[in-house]
């Protein structure tokens, strides 16, 4: 009788560990997923973004000011601010956050319209 109750139990006990395993392995997963990944992404989307930084380019750094880049290191820009044209700061790549490509503001006449 002792030797029924045993197995019944420790049957019980690996059923919980198992459980117990299939939660963490769900919790782990739903933060790759929400956490870990999308991370990811942003940091391989900046690191796209910043290997296409070219002199000219219009940029907004992480403090909120929008100047225009006159040089590109490897790590490192200098960025002109505002109308005055002695304005120009050296600062790190990272402390860039959007660029707007110095093409990108030129209209061109649609395909259509050229004859």
């Amino acid at each position: 009788m002792n030797l029924t109750l045993l197995t019944a139990a420790g049957a019980g006990g690996m059923g919980g560990m198992l459980m117990m395993v299939i939660y963490i392995v769900v919790i782990f997963g739903a933060m790759y997923f929400f956490a870990i990944r999308p991370q990811r992404k942003e940091q391989k989307r900046m690191a796209a973004l910043l290997s296409t930084m070219e002199v000219g380019d219009t940029v907004v750094t992480s403090s909120g000011f929008y100047g225009t880049i006159i040089a590109v290191s490897e790590e490192d820009c200098i960025v002109e601010f505002g109308n005055n044209r002695n304005c120009r700061i050296p600062m790190r790549k990272s402390a860039i956050v959007e660029i707007e490509k110095a093409s990108d503001g030129v209209s061109e006449a649609p395909a259509a319209d050229k004859k």
